[in-house]
């Protein structure tokens, strides 16, 4: 071999090599450039898939609060329900006040679930759908719970049973399910296609990892890409892992938030149930001490005047017996609230019971305000009771003399009016006698005149209101089937109107005084043994002084149980005056007892709790005297269990009809 030829094989070796060299370095910036495509792209999926799965996360998460409200607020309206019918049945007052505050709850819980479906427009509609039948059927409850809470349970059970059946419960039902159902289809569908993308991404990670592997086996460099790679996927799988931690906490937090969030409710409602007690206290206590300031004041005048003029102690006698009338008129309204209390309708005339009232609105607004009476109802009548008829303009009366401070105008004005279906409130069409009462007072705001019908609710200060009076008005609006108009403006005065259902047929004439009871002729009036039963000693022997006064012959007995054996020892006895609640045992148990072994004996039983009840039905046909009584009354309720008539007396001694 020549020089030549040697030379020529070293330079082709050298252009071999360099070639090589050259195409290794092309190869390994190529497989640098791929594996570091192969880098990204995984890189990328990766976090594309983490997006991904945080999205449906993140939807799920809020699918599963939409369902869990429409769950909660369905169990929430169940409950203000049941709660509705324990207070129709049991008339606790508690009840009423745990269904008012489980129906506002469920409000609350609508505008949530709302707030909470807003980017879904298909869901939006039914939640509209179901704000409208929750208020549609909280005005058929609202009628249903102020029935209850003036003791008209039989209207109230009526009414509750009727609601049951009503279709606004079923179709409050079936708008949460369906809003359930479609979130729970929404919610699937969002997970479906988020887990079909998070496969997506898992596929095609797969793809350039293997495509990876076969780069990084050329070399080292894409072998360490690929390590560095995994790394980051166990970083992220440990940050997965401590955000699953950390969900974990955040939910335990929320737990304890919601608990401390329901005791601070479970203490608010309790504070807010004795503020109730405490004003209808309050406002009891000052009515109470204005008749006892009459009472009291009046027995100390007529006590200085004993021996120097007999008229004048006559006439403060007089007013101490007014005022104790009126505390006993006060505790009837009470009893009104805790026991049912029969309604006696006829056909009235409200302009004529308003003339007649007359002597009554003056003496009770006093002379600083003016009363001025317009009758345009042309003699239309409407079928109500005429006492609680009386009594809503006497509680409208006073409320506009409180509004004006004690001075000012006031304008009661009855007429005939025709409304339209819907004119006011939801009346009917037809023709209405119309009753207004118009102050020239404060006025009220609008955030109170939302309010004003509520029971319990008072603008008035401490003591000086029950909140009861214009729930009283409303309640005897709705009893009689009309509706109630409310306009006020602050500063210039307030208007209440009541629109009552005009009534054919003959009024009675109003009668605001009944007359002095009489002793009946047609019954033998001459002294009788009688046995009084009376566990208070007071009231006992006040009773036997009572008696002692219309010449009977009276014993007295402070314990039921001793009465067979006192009866036994003088058989003359042919009269027992009865408590009826006593402890050890009643008066009913204690005369059903005696009958059996004296069936000629007389009955009359005295309490303090008959409201007008009639004695057929809780006192076996007896005669029964309401505390507190007059001696007349007395007289003449003994009268009537001697004639057999078994009436219920009331104070002044005249039998109920």
């Amino acid at each position: 071999m020549s020089g030549t030829e040697g030379d020529s094989a070293f330079l082709q070796e050298a252009g071999d090599q360099t070639a090589g060299t050259a195409w290794r370095m092309i190869l390994l910036v190529m497989m640098a450039v791929l594996g570091a495509a192969v880098l990204v792209g995984l890189i990328v999926t990766l976090a594309t898939a983490n997006t991904r799965r945080d999205e449906a996360l993140k939807l799920q998460s809020h699918s599963y609060e939409v369902m869990i409200l429409a769950r909660t607020l369905s169990g929430t309206i169940s409950g203000a329900e049941a709660s509705l019918g324990r207070y129709v049945i049991s008339g606790d007052q508690q009840l009423g006040q745990e269904y008012s505050e489980r129906w506002q709850l469920a409000g609350t819980q609508i505008a949530r679930l709302k707030q909470q479906a807003s980017d879904n427009p298909a869901q939006v509609r039914l939640i509209n759908e179901l704000a409208a039948a929750y208020r549609a059927r909280g005005r058929a409850l609202e009628v249903i719970a102020l029935s209850t809470n003036y003791k008209k349970n039989d209207q109230a059970l009526g009414l509750y049973y009727q609601a049951r059946k009503a279709d606004s419960l079923p179709r409050i039902d079936r708008l949460l399910e369906e809003i359930s159902d479609h979130e729970h289809d929404l919610l699937d569908s969002r997970t479906a296609n988020a887990m079909r993308k998070v496969d997506q991404s898992n596929f095609f990670a797969k793809i350039l990892v293997v495509f990876g592997v076969l780069i990084v086996i050329g070399a080292v460099v894409l072998g360490w890409l690929t390590i560095e790679a995994m790394k980051q996927e166990a970083i992220a799988t440990a940050d997965a892992e401590a955000e699953r931690e950390r969900a974990g906490l955040l939910e335990e937090a929320v737990t304890r938030a919601t608990d401390e969030l329901r005791a601070q409710e479970a203490r608010m409602r309790q504070a807010q149930k004795m503020e109730a007690i405490g004003q209808l206290t309050g406002g009891i206590a000052h009515d109470f001490n204005n008749m006892l300031a009459v009472v009291m004041g009046g027995l100390e005048l007529a006590k200085r005047q004993l021996g120097q003029d007999d008229e004048l102690v006559e006439k403060h006698i007089d007013s101490a017996t007014e005022g104790a009338l009126r505390a006993a008129a006060l505790t009837r309204r009470l009893l009104a609230f805790t026991r049912e209390e029969a309604l006696r309708t006829e056909p009235v005339d409200p302009g004529a019971v308003v003339a007649g009232m007359s002597d009554l609105l003056d003496r009770t607004l006093g002379d600083t305000i003016a009363v001025a009476v317009r009758d345009a109802g042309s003699g239309w009548q409407v079928r109500v009771d005429r006492l609680q008829l009386e009594n809503v303009v006497l509680n409208l009366a006073v409320n506009a003399r409180d509004a004006m401070d004690g001075r000012g105008t006031l304008t009661i004005t009855t007429a005939g009016t025709t409304l339209s279906a819907g004119a006011v409130g939801d009346c009917p069409a037809g023709e209405y006698v119309s009753l207004s009462v118009t102050d020239t007072g404060a006025g009220m705001t609008p955030e109170v005149l939302e309010r004003v019908f509520e029971p319990f609710f008072t603008t008035k200060p401490v003591g000086k209101g029950t909140g009861l009076g214009l729930s009283q008005v409303f309640a005897f609006t709705r009893q009689a089937e009309g509706e109630i108009a409310l306009r006020s403006t602050p500063g210039e005065g307030t208007t209440v109107t009541l629109y009552l259902p005009r009534r054919d047929g003959k009024a009675a004439a109003p009668a605001l005084q009944r007359p002095a009871p009489a002793v009946r002729q047609d019954v033998e009036s001459g002294p009788l043994d009688i046995l009084v039963v009376e566990d208070d000693p007071r009231v006992l022997a006040s009773t036997i002084g009572a008696l002692e006064e219309l010449g009977h012959r009276a014993t007295a007995c402070n314990d039921p149980l001793a009465a067979p054996a006192m009866i036994a020892a003088d058989p003359a006895i042919s009269l027992v005056i009865s408590d009826v609640l006593m402890p050890g045992q009643t008066g009913p148990e204690m005369i059903a007892g005696l009958l059996t072994q004296y069936p000629a004996l007389t009955v009359v039983y005295v309490t303090g709790y008959a409201g007008d009840a009639g004695g057929e039905a809780e006192f076996g046909g007896h005669t029964v005297l309401r505390k507190p009584f007059t001696i007349a009354g007395l007289e003449a309720a003994i009268a009537d269990a001697a004639a057999g008539s078994g009436r219920t007396m009331p104070l002044n001694g005249i039998a109920a009809e």
